[in-house]
């Protein structure tokens, strides 16, 4: 008997579908006509073991206890899936061969080869195993991958760093939260004080920014425009602006910008009303293809700023549409290229989408579906692919609001696929006036191509409103009338909405201090995963680290008062992104378990020992949200059906 697991019901049920009928259903699995069985898990059936399962002693929240480090860790069933796990292991004995059918992430991978692992299946049986990789819960799609069965072990190293990484956020989440926890009793305080690996530095972005807002000071500055004309006698061309020479440094900030006003209309009374010459004209045509489908933390960052929806709002549209609906492929994807194959279903899917959305018909009616972006590489895609529309053309009607935003988002960057690329060219013109440099820039846009077929506007329209270059040559000479001298004046920077902050933690190496770390970090490296993102910032909310403002995201006194007074090393994410990237070097075998395990090891003891010295004196007269932990309390945990219990921690 071939007996496939899914991660949950719904996935069992879409494969038991597919299988030969007629089905006969028990409780936890489906039979089918040629013996093979379906059952699931319920999200994680097993989670890490509480502290108090090592040591007795651990029930106690006491900085002389820590850290805490399991000799040998421990998994336990879940209370509320108890029963399903019990379904399993009958079921596991009965049968003859296993098929993984996990979520096609790391995080799914772990969650079924830690159940077979822990129901002691035998070693032949678990290296028999296969792999069912399903993105798509519509029946075709589900029969292909029936087709395409992969040994469950080329996907060892994915869940040794699905592994690796639960275990990690359990030691450093339990310990810090503990000593940090403490600490701030100690001070008065009794609200939990939740630390994590992801969720403190994602904090401690909001706090800086915050602080930066409040402590800048708005300066002025002067740019200088000169105001061209063919001729002395003809109106106004264009404008050039003044392109400070080194002799100016000493009346520039950081960012080059002139701070001395007597600079600048110095400089313009030197220019007004003089004989200009061209020094040179550069014109390069360019072209930009279209943008690639989208991964989770893209259509977030879009969705946040198209529609006001939350992180969490996206991720449980999408699973909607995903699971439920079945109108989009597996949505807690970081991969935004497709496999070469699904390029054959590019029909099918397009028509799918045009009898869902009417709003995108124009789209469809200008797509060229012979044409092929780079979306679609083999080498790209790994486990799971971008988050495109299936070829389920009905359901849309039900749909809520938000998730019709999100379809109507999805389908119209996969039809952009089959568009061609925007065209435009760059002009630049330097000039001499009165022995200074001025330089005047122009995007022309000469075929709109994809663009067309976005709400965005185009470069050409962007600068409809401007001044026109005219066509010039070099050694040219024009006439530099009534210049402008402009007062402008610095802005501090913008507070976090869901989109910049989401934003922040997807590309985190911008925010990265240590210069050799950045440079083994990609500019995709992150904070979290796609999956995970969304929770972490939720949690913080629920924490009351952070609050609204309107669409702006603040940092909480209680919030603020925790990143000053925590280790600086727990609170920026240089540490963070390095295990990140460490992490995916263990999914592709680039690393082993314990060269990622053993320096954590070494450095949990100082920095417990750094969060036992926690100013107390911060958390005085600090509102407390929620009580302080009991004698016998467990340590805080976040708990969601498809994340292990430490996954808090994070």
């Amino acid at each position: 008997m071939r007996l496939f697991i899914a991660e949950k019901p719904s996935l069992g049920r879409a494969i038991a579908a597919v299988l030969p009928k007629p089905h006969s259903k028990g409780e936890g699995f489906v039979r089918a006509a040629n013996g093979d069985v379906v059952s699931w898990c319920i999200g994680h059936l097993l989670e890490q073991a509480e502290p108090e399962a090592y040591n007795p002693a651990y029930k106690q929240w006491c900085l002389d206890l820590l850290p805490i480090v399991p000799e040998q860790w421990q998994l336990q069933p879940k209370p509320k899936t108890r029963k399903q796990l019990s379904v399993l292991r009958k079921l596991v004995k009965e049968s003859t061969q296993l098929v993984h059918a996990g979520d096609p992430d790391r995080e799914g991978q772990l969650l079924v080869d830690e159940v077979v692992s822990y129901l002691k299946v035998p070693a032949a049986k678990r290296n028999a195993m296969q792999r069912l990789l399903i993105s798509d819960l519509n029946p075709q799609a589900v029969s292909r991958a029936l087709t395409q069965l992969k040994p469950n072990a080329d996907f060892i190293p994915l869940s040794v760093s699905a592994l690796a990484r639960s275990r990690a956020d359990w030691l450093y989440g339990i310990n810090l939260t503990r000593a940090c926890t403490v600490k701030g009793q100690q001070g008065g305080l009794k609200s939990v004080l939740s630390v994590g690996r992801v969720q403190t530095p994602v904090l401690g972005l909001v706090v800086r920014r915050d602080q930066e807002i409040e402590q800048f000071v708005s300066r002025p500055f002067y740019e200088v425009r000169a105001a061209l004309h063919l001729t002395a006698s003809e109106p106004l061309s264009f404008y050039a602006k003044w392109l400070p020479s080194e002799a100016c440094a000493a009346h520039q900030d950081e960012d080059g910008r002139v701070l001395n006003p007597k600079l600048a209309h110095n400089v313009a009374s030197r220019i007004r009303q003089q004989p200009a010459t061209v020094e040179s004209v550069e014109r390069k045509q360019k072209q930009q293809a279209a943008p690639l489908p989208y991964n989770l933390s893209s259509l977030q960052i879009d969705a946040a700023k198209a529609f006001g929806l939350s992180a969490k709002q996206v991720l449980d549209g999408c699973q909607s549409l995903y699971e439920k609906h079945q109108l989009i492929t597996y949505p807690r994807s970081d991969c935004r290229y497709l496999p070469v194959e699904h390029y054959a279903h590019r029909q099918q899917v397009v028509n799918a989408i045009g009898s869902n959305d009417v709003k995108l018909s124009d789209v469809i009616q200008g797509a060229d579906l012979s044409l092929r972006s780079k979306a679609w590489n083999d080498s790209k895609v790994e486990a799971h692919h971008a988050i495109i529309p299936t070829e389920k053309g009905s359901g849309f009607n039900s749909l809520t609001l938000a998730e019709k935003q999100l379809y109507g988002m999805i389908a119209r960057q996969y039809l952009l696929q089959f568009y061609p690329p925007f065209i435009y060219a760059d002009s630049k013109v330097i000039l001499s006036i009165g022995g200074g440099v001025f330089q005047a820039n122009e995007r022309e846009s000469i075929q709109p191509g994809w663009k067309t077929a976005t709400a965005a506007k185009t470069a050409d329209d962007e600068n409809s409103a401007l001044k026109k270059l005219p066509p010039l040559t070099q050694g040219q000479t024009l006439w530099s009338g009534e210049p402008t001298v402009d007062e402008k004046h610095t802005q501090p920077p913008q507070h976090f909405t869901d989109a910049t902050l989401l934003a922040a933690m997807t590309g985190i190496n911008r925010y990265v201090t240590d210069n050799s770390l950045k440079k083994i970090l990609k500019d995709t490296d992150g904070l979290g995963t796609e999956a995970t993102r969304a929770s972490i910032i939720e949690l913080l909310f629920k924490r009351t680290f952070l609050r609204r403002e309107g669409k702006s995201i603040r940092a909480t006194e209680l919030g603020k008062a925790l990143v000053n007074t925590l280790p600086q090393s727990t609170t920026v994410p240089d540490m963070t992104a390095h295990w990140e990237r460490q992490l995916n070097d263990i999914s592709e075998r680039a690393l082993k378990y314990d060269d990622f395990m053993q320096p954590l090891l070494q450095q949990l003891n100082s920095l417990v020992s750094q969060a036992g010295q926690l100013n107390t004196l911060a958390f005085q007269g600090i509102k407390s949200e929620g009580a302080a932990p009991r004698r016998k309390r467990k340590a805080p945990v976040r708990k969601k059906s498809s994340q292990p219990r430490a996954a808090s921690s994070r």
